[in-house]
């Protein structure tokens, strides 16, 4: 039996954790914090209880996919909620959409809102799905050679990837009101991406949502990692928690063994780095271990934006916040100009309000809500003083609040609050360069030149997570850990 380390309990290593564990290998999963998924986790004060990082669960299906990979169906470990409408969008404007689970539905809101698009719209979804369906084999294989830009998949989809056009291009091939081309460009801030500059093929973000829907776990998202967890122990294989690792020890360009913070030196077959991957690089493994990833060309690389974030708990529940909000200010394309272009934040900015506590009552007391708020700010190389602007932005974005949905009174019903600013995703959460998505999602780190699942630097080691291919986000998380896992499994029965 073939023994498989994992390092962090976030959810691209217990998903993998999941399929090795049911295949036969001794899974050892080792996290330094007391709770699985850790930077996902949950944020508790007395009955309150918000997820550290918001996520739009969306495409079930790929969940759904690893659960079976491990004999086992969600609906057993989780209560999945499907959300309808799926988000409350309000323009500046004063104006406000609301896409819906049923296509036809959406359909009927954008008849109302946005006039003479409703056809565009159903052009959008059948273009889409044939991406969609051309896109999906690409993103479920690694690209550990160039030669993998040639396999029939590769070239099949080629055409439909419309990869020297931004987002913004082709969603105005489609649209005419802007306000609607925001609607479905917004979702770019997933990679933390400017729809001005994100490749054309990321348009497959706003269509899974409008095809598949949003979905919200009862008791947070973080009992998704929790499920897993509970995966891997039941195939008796082990999840250390408040164990952290300290080295990953590489002799000749192999990874051998691990030392932990107490000195034990565990061993094994194969390692899976779970962890951010330039913060597991640069903390974990030697620089001179290293040829393709030092870390001179780490700094090199481009990544994503960072975020602001507010959590409330609040003695009061707001009934016109839908369960997903997003704001949009005036000049969309300048704010997320200033944001990825100038690294500093305009006092009109775009921001998202989660109010799960609507359709969840296992959030927060009766008539009481866990409330959270997001603001995309730039990562690490801006330069800017927290701790100075935290203050400002908050109250700005109560203001906002209070021109758009006419509530005034958050301050007042705050019974308690916690911020968590970029400098906290580095010092606290341990993200390189606070860039809370990893590096950016331009064409240049994509696929194969994004770093591999099997790590190219190093033998024996595995990348799960945002980092490796296909990237951020959570569907595209499970496909990672698919993948990373099914490499392994591939070898050994090769080598048999």
């Amino acid at each position: 039996m073939k023994k498989v380390l994992i390092v962090w309990a976030w959810p691209g290593g217990l998903w993998a954790g999941m399929i090795l564990s049911n295949n036969g290998y001794e899974v050892e999963l080792f996290e330094r914090w007391n709770e699985v998924w850790w930077r996902n986790n949950n944020i508790t004060l007395w009955e309150y209880k918000f997820d550290i990082w918001p996520t739009f669960l969306i495409y079930m299906k790929a969940m759904n996919d690893i659960f079976e990979l491990a004999w086992k169906k969600v609906e057993d470990y989780l209560d999945v909620i499907n959300i309808d409408p799926l988000y409350k969008l309000s323009y500046a404007d004063w104006k406000e959409f609301y896409p819906r689970t049923k296509i036809q539905d959406t359909y009927d809101e954008i008849a109302k809102v946005f006039p003479w698009e409703q056809d565009n719209y159903m052009r959008f979804l059948d273009i889409e799905w044939k991406k969609f369906e051309a896109m999906i084999p690409c993103l479920e294989v690694p690209y550990s050679n160039f030669w993998a830009f040639f396999k029939k998949r590769f070239l099949k989809a080629l055409p439909r990837l419309d990869l020297f056009n931004s987002l913004e291009d082709r969603l105005a091939s489609y649209f005419k009101d802007e306000d609607l081309k925001i609607s479905m460009a917004f979702q770019a801030k997933y990679i933390w991406m400017s729809p001005w500059k994100c490749p054309a093929a990321f348009t497959i973000l706003s269509y899974f949502e409008h095809k598949f829907g949003i979905h919200h776990v009862k008791w947070w998202l973080n009992q998704i990692s929790k499920a897993m967890a509970k995966v891997v122990k039941e195939n008796w294989w082990n999840v250390n928690l408040n164990t952290t690792v300290k080295n990953i020890i590489v002799e000749n360009w192999v990874a051998k063994w691990v030392e932990l913070e107490n000195g034990e030196k565990v061993y094994w077959d194969y390692v899976i780095v779970n962890a951010d991957f330039a913060y597991a690089m640069s903390n974990l493994v030697d620089n001179s271990a290293r040829k393709k990833y030092t870390d001179e060309k780490l700094k090199a690389k481009e990544y994503s934006c960072s975020t602001f974030m507010i959590y409330l708990w609040l003695d009061k529940k707001y009934e016109n916040l839908n369960h997903h909000n997003i704001i949009f200010n005036k000049e969309y394309k300048k704010y997320v100009d200033k944001i990825t272009k100038n690294q500093d934040v305009s006092d009109d900015f775009s921001f998202y309000v989660h109010n799960p506590s609507l359709i969840d009552d296992t959030l927060a007391p009766k008539w009481e809500s866990a409330l959270y708020i997001l603001i995309p700010t730039p990562n690490n190389l801006c330069g800017i003083n927290w701790d100075e602007r935290k203050e400002k932005i908050e109250n700005r974005v109560y203001e906002i609040i209070k021109e758009r949905f006419w509530i005034d009174d958050i301050k007042e019903h705050t019974k308690e609050k916690l911020i968590i600013t970029p400098n906290d995703w580095e010092n606290k959460f341990n993200i390189y360069n606070w860039a809370t998505f990893n590096l950016s999602h331009k064409i240049s780190q994509m696929l194969y030149f994004r770093p591999h699942n099997e790590f190219e630097d190093i033998k024996n080691m595995y990348l799960v997570w945002g980092w490796t291919h296909p990237g951020s986000g959570l569907p595209t998380i499970y496909e990672s850990a698919k993948i990373s896992s099914e490499m392994i499994i591939w070898r050994d029965k090769k080598n048999d």
